[in-house]
């Protein structure tokens, strides 16, 4: 295991349960101290498993260092109490940014609901740069710095095929990503914009997208009526893990790139390691 991040200080979003939760346990394993934010402190959020009592258990558990950062993402007030919060219980600015959580309502666009479409916006897109916005003046400073955007494949337009009339396109109907897809393509879009104006300071701005999916549960549970799509298959979640530990380290020239999970680990070869950062045999990942 290396200690690759030791006295780094970093900001985990949706940090409760998933990749989320993954990622803090991974660069506190070697070596960072982790402030993980969410809502759900001790008590599971509408029926999903995972709160950030329980990841900072298990990131004190291995010997690292966590603080609990309770905030609503979607509420700009309670937001903007997470930079300096952080700041002051790890003891000194932010290296290290990951805006690993979303609002993911997946419903035809025809009747979606403008509460809910504002919600998403506020949790994937307002979020992550109003965070950017408050860790890069630190970076700034000491002229280096990571932000990493956890996105999606559904920013990717799709191209629509010329059906005959009366019949509709079921596969967009069951999925209704188009309003997700909408606010990552948007996050895809900051991430770009921000590596551009900082180019040259220290600080890389990427995002990173699973090929198909992760397999947590979260994501097999929304994702059940994609199972059987030629597309549809699942990486692991140290695979995703893995992924975005590297860009938290990436070197200066790596900037501005969004880029699927996979990609990242065949052109890199890298190791896919366990939370803790022990290697993976390929036997036990199979």
């Amino acid at each position: 295991m290396t200690r690759r991040f030791q006295g780094r200080r970093a900001i985990v979003t949706g940090a409760s349960r998933g990749i989320g939760a993954a990622i803090a346990r991974r660069l506190a394993a070697e070596g960072a101290a982790v402030a993980i934010v969410a809502r759900t402190v001790d008590e599971p959020d509408r029926g999903f498993e995972g709160t950030l009592a329980a990841t900072a258990e298990a990131i004190r558990a291995s010997g690292g260092t966590a603080a609990i950062v309770p905030a609503a993402l979607e509420d700009p007030d309670s937001r903007a109490r997470i930079v300096p919060e952080a700041e002051k219980v790890l003891g000194g600015p932010v290296d290290i940014l990951v805006n690993n959580a979303a609002a993911a309502i997946f419903q035809p666009l025809r009747d979606y609901p403008s509460t809910r479409a504002h919600l998403t916006f506020e949790v994937n897109v307002h979020a992550p740069l109003d965070l950017a916005q408050r860790v890069i003046p630190g970076m700034l400073d000491r002229r280096e710095g990571w932000i990493v955007n956890v996105t999606s494949g559904t920013a990717r337009i799709r191209p629509v095929e010329p059906l005959p009339e009366g019949e509709t396109d079921l596969d967009a109907d069951i999925h209704g990503t188009a309003l997700y897809g909408m606010s990552k393509a948007a996050q895809d879009r900051m991430t770009a914009g921000l590596a551009a104006e900082l180019n040259g300071t220290g600080i890389r701005v990427n995002a990173v997208r699973p090929r198909s999916a992760v397999a947590t549960a979260g994501a097999l549970s929304v994702a059940s009526t994609m199972v059987g799509s030629p597309w549809f298959v699942p990486e692991s979640l140290e695979e995703m893990v893995e992924a975005v530990t590297w860009l938290c380290a990436t070197p200066l020239h790596h900037t501005g790139r969004i880029e699927a999970s996979l990609d990242i680990l065949e052109r890199e070869g890298l190791t896919v390691r366990d939370l803790r950062g022990r290697p993976i045999m390929k036997e036990q990942k199979a």
